[in-house]
């Protein structure tokens, strides 16, 4: 059993995705095991992110990720990294596999490049680990 980090980011929340989100977490068999809904600070953004700090498109990140609250949790389940990764779809939602949650809810990239792919999730079990001591403490 693997237990890995979801967020549903801003869009998602604001346009009201996210019971689709977590429909498709459980249908998948996946036990929620944390949930919660806050506001992101731009100091845990930057924990969260520390790869990606000096990174051009950065600023366009975090911008994205303090326009609203976004949900943050964990489930367990049996390959629960590789499968939800699957699940969300990869990360430009015009490539994204159809059925996949980003091909079916998330937008762009518009003519800035900007993409709101609505959702999170750990590339690794090691970075679930990390990405789930960030933001819960654990």
């Amino acid at each position: 059993m693997q237990e890995t980090l979801f967020i549903i980011k801003p869009d998602g929340v604001e346009r009201g995705l996210a019971g689709e989100v977590l429909r498709r977490i459980e249908r998948r068999g996946f036990k929620l095991t944390r949930i919660k809904m806050l506001q992101a600070s731009k100091e845990i953004l930057a924990k969260h992110y520390e790869d990606l700090l000096e990174k051009p498109f950065y600023h366009q990140i975090e911008t994205y990720m303090l326009e609203g609250p976004i949900i943050v949790g964990t489930f367990t389940g049996s390959d629960a990294v590789k499968t939800w990764r699957k699940t969300m779809g990869v990360t430009n939602p015009a490539e994204a596999e159809l059925g996949s949650i980003r091909a079916d809810f998330a937008q762009g990239p518009d003519e800035n490049g900007d993409m709101r792919n609505m959702v999170h999730g750990s590339d690794s079990v090691e970075a679930a680990k990390r990405e789930i001591e960030i933001w819960f403490g654990e």
